[in-house]
C-alpha cells in the first residue's frame, strides 16, 4: 500500500466499510472558577536580608608600635573609636608600655619615648578591656593585617582566646573605589585629605583611628552608589570576580605545575604582566577565579589573550629569569624592576681634588657607592657623607696651581676649602681616603656622626629634623650594604650552591661572579654529583667586567645572595673568597635591626637580609 493512499474502509476494493464513529456526548459544564489564594508572608531570614550598614557596629582601631614584626616587636599604643549609624558612640585610648626600650626611630616618628611609657600599664592590663569595647562589634583598621597581627598576638601571649573578629580593611576597599586621579596612593594620610578628615593623621594611636573613621564613611558613600548597602554586600564587593575575568579561565590550561615563569601577553602579542610562582598554572588561574585588589591587575587581564609560561628548575632560577624578562620586555603593568638601567650611583671623582658625583652607570674601578633607586636616595646618601666627611661640594674642576674663591661652606667649617689653597692635595686626600673607607669598609665613621646629630636634636625636641638625619644615615647605610654585599659576590669566580628540596632532593645553582648561569633539580633517592657535574659543564660563560655588578643586574645579584642566605644552602664548591668586611655596613644594619623598620621613611634598610658580618 503506497503510503499515500487512501485508509481502509474508505472505498478500497476489498475492504469492509468502516463503522461511522459514536456520536459526541454532550460537554460536561465547565468548572467553577476556584478563589485566587494571596502569597502567603514569610519572614525572611538574616542571612537573605543582610545588615544594613547604618545598624552595624563599628570599632575603629589603630596601633603605634615598636616595629612591624608582630612576633617580635610590642604596642605602644591603642586608639579605638565605636560608631554606628554615622555618630561616635564611644571612645578607647592609652598608652602602653612595652618590655623593652622605644626605638629611638619609632620615637621619632611617632614621638612616643620611654618617658611617656614609664607608667602606663601593659598591655596584659589593657587588652582585657580592649576585648569588651569591640566585643560584638565588626573591628576597622586602615591595613587591618598589621593591627589585627599585633592584637591576635598579644592574646595568644597573655593566654586569652584569639576572637574571630569580623573585619574591614579600608586600605582594600580605598583600592577598588578610589582611582588614582582622585589620591595618588591609599594612605591614610591622603586619603583623609581626600575625604576632608577633621582629624589629620599624625601617627598616634587616637588621632589615626579618628581619621579612619572619616574614611570609612567616605567609602560607605561611594560604595551606596554602587549598590553596596549591607556588611554582607561589603564583603562581597572586597571578593569579587567579573564574569569576564573568569571566562578567561581556559588561558591557565596546560600551564606547568611546577616553579616558573609567566607572561601575559595582548592580542599582538606585547608582553603586559611578568611574574613567577612555584605553581605557574595555580598562580596564573587565580587571576581569573579569585578576587584581585590592584586595579591595575583586573584592567591587564581584560586586555590579555593568552598567557606563556617557561617552566624552570627551581624557585631562584624562575626569579632571576623573570628580572630579565622585565628588563627586556618592559611589560606596561610591572611597576618594579623594568629600568635597571636607570640605577643611580655615587663616585668619588678621579681629579687633583676629588668629590661625590651622582652617574647612571659603573665603567671604571673608581670608588662607587649604590646603586641607588632614585637620585633622591643618592643626594641623601652624599648629605650624611658631607655631615662627617669635609669634602667639597662644589662641582667646578679645581686646580693647586689655580685657586679660586671660596664658597660659604669654608665659613661654615663644611668644607676645608681645598679651592682657594687653604688645604693642600696631601691634607684634602685624608677626607677622599676616609670617604672611600666609608663606603668600602668602615661606615662607622659616617654612622656615628648621624647618630649624634640625631640625639642632639631629639634631646631639643627638634624631631622633623632628626628625622632628616636619620633618613641620610639609613640611605648611605643602604648604599654602603649593597656595595659591600654585591662586591663579595661578584668577586667569586664560581660557586656551587644546593639546597635540600622537600622531596628529598637538591635543588643546584651555578654563580658566577654574581651571575645564576646554570641551574638544575638533583632528584630524590639519587647521588647528587653528577647533576653538579652537569650543571658546571653546561654554565653560561662570563666575563668580568668593571665595577661590583659586572655580569648581572644588581637586583638578580641581590636575589642570589638573598637564596644563598636562606636556611638549608649549602656551599658544593668555591673558587674564590667569599667574605664581607668585618667592619662594614652588614655590622650597623645589623645593629640596627627593627629600629630602622618603620612607616613612611625613605631609603629603609631591610634586616630581614642581613647575614652577620664576615671577617676577611
Amino acid at each position: 500500500m503506497s503510503p499515500f493512499s487512501p485508509p481502509p474502509g474508505d472505498g478500497h476494493p476489498g475492504m469492509p466499510p468502516r463503522p461511522l464513529p459514536e456520536p459526541l456526548p454532550e460537554p460536561l459544564p465547565a468548572p467553577a472558577p476556584r478563589p485566587r489564594r494571596e502569597p502567603q508572608p514569610r519572614q525572611a531570614s538574616f542571612a537573605e536580608l543582610g545588615r544594613p550598614l547604618g545598624e552595624v557596629t563599628f570599632v575603629v582601631v589603630d596601633l603605634e608600635t615598636t616595629g612591624t614584626r608582630s612576633s617580635e616587636n610590642e604596642i605602644t599604643e591603642l586608639g579605638a573609636v565605636k560608631v554606628r549609624g554615622g555618630r561616635i558612640l564611644a571612645e578607647m585610648a592609652t598608652l602602653v608600655r612595652p618590655a623593652g626600650p622605644i626605638p629611638p626611630f619609632i620615637s621619632v616618628l611617632t614621638g612616643i619615648t620611654d618617658a611617656m611609657v614609664a607608667t602606663a600599664p601593659t598591655i596584659d592590663a589593657v587588652l582585657p578591656t580592649f576585648l569588651e569595647f569591640a566585643r560584638d562589634s565588626v573591628l576597622v583598621a586602615h591595613n587591618a593585617p598589621f593591627d589585627l597581627g599585633f592584637l591576635r598576638d598579644a592574646c595568644v601571649r597573655g593566654g586569652y582566646p584569639v576572637p574571630a573578629w569580623e573585619h574591614l580593611d579600608t586600605v582594600r576597599i580605598a583600592r577598588q573605589v578610589v582611582t588614582r586621579d582622585e589620591s595618588p596612593d591609599c594612605k591614610l594620610s591622603s586619603l583623609a585629605r581626600l575625604f576632608r578628615a577633621d582629624t589629620e593623621p599624625t601617627h598616634r594611636a587616637l588621632a589615626d583611628a579618628r581619621a579612619t573613621v572619616t574614611v570609612l564613611h567616605g567609602l560607605f558613600e561611594r560604595l551606596g552608589n554602587l549598590g553596596v548597602t549591607t556588611l554582607e554586600d561589603v564583603h562581597g564587593f572586597t571578593r569579587k570576580v567579573s564574569p569576564a575575568q573568569r571566562r578567561k579561565r581556559h588561558l591557565a590550561e596546560g600551564l606547568p605545575t611546577g616553579p616558573g615563569v609567566y607572561v601575559f601577553r595582548d592580542a599582538t602579542g606585547r608582553a603586559l604582566y611578568v611574574g613567577t610562582s612555584r605553581s605557574v598554572r595555580s598562580r596564573v588561574r587565580s587571576y581569573f577565579t579569585a578576587s584581585e585588589p590592584r586595579t591595575r591587575m583586573a584592567e591587564m587581564v581584560s586586555l590579555a589573550q593568552r598567557v606563556d609560561a617557561i617552566a624552570c628548575a627551581h624557585a631562584l632560577e624562575a626569579e632571576v629569569r623573570e628580572l630579565r624578562l622585565i628588563a627586556e620586555h618592559k611589560p606596561p603593568y610591572n611597576r618594579r624592576s623594568r629600568y635597571p638601567e636607570r640605577a643611580v650611583y655615587l663616585r668619588i671623582t678621579d681629579e687633583p681634588f676629588p668629590r661625590l658625583a651622582r652617574v647612571r652607570a659603573v665603567r671604571d674601578g673608581g670608588t662607587y657607592l649604590g646603586p641607588f633607586s632614585s637620585t633622591a636616595g643618592a643626594d641623601l646618601a652624599a648629605a650624611a657623607i658631607h655631615e662627617a666627611i669635609p669634602l667639597r661640594q662644589c662641582t667646578a674642576r679645581l686646580s693647586p696651581q689655580r685657586p679660586s674663591a671660596a664658597c660659604a661652606l669654608a665659613d661654615l667649617g663644611r668644607c676645608g676649602a681645598p679651592c682657594d689653597g687653604r688645604e693642600s692635595p696631601e691634607d684634602y686626600a685624608r677626607h677622599v681616603t676616609a670617604a672611600r673607607e666609608a663606603i668600602t669598609t668602615y661606615p662607622a665613621l659616617v654612622v656615628t656622626a648621624a647618630r649624634e646629630r640625631i640625639a642632639g636634636l631629639a634631646a631639643g625636641q627638634r624631631y622633623e629634623d632628626a628625622a632628616v638625619h636619620r633618613d641620610r644615615m639609613l640611605a648611605f647605610l643602604h648604599g654602603a650594604h649593597r656595595l659591600q654585599r654585591l662586591s663579595a659576590l661578584t668577586r667569586v669566580v664560581e660557586m656551587t650552591a644546593a639546597v635540600p628540596t622537600v622531596e628529598g632532593g637538591w635543588d643546584i645553582a651555578v654563580i658566577r661572579h654574581g651571575r645564576l648561569v646554570a641551574a638544575t633539580t638533583a632528584p630524590a633517592r639519587t647521588d647528587p654529583r653528577p647533576w653538579v657535574w652537569a650543571a658546571r659543564a653546561s654554565a653560561e660563560t662570563v666575563r668580568p667586567g668593571p665595577g661590583h655588578t659586572p655580569c648581572a643586574s644588581a637586583e638578580e645579584t641581590e636575589r642570589i645572595d638573598r637564596w644563598l642566605s636562606s636556611p638549608g644552602v649549602r656551599l658544593v664548591g668555591l673558587d674564590g673568597e667569599w667574605a664581607s668586611p668585618a667592619t662594614g655596613a652588614a655590622r650597623e644594619v645589623f645593629f640596627l635591626r627593627g629600629q630602622d623598620e618603620h612607616r613612611g621613611s625613605a631609603g629603609t634598610v631591610t634586616p630581614g637580609r642581613v647575614r652577620r658580618p664576615a671577617s676577611r
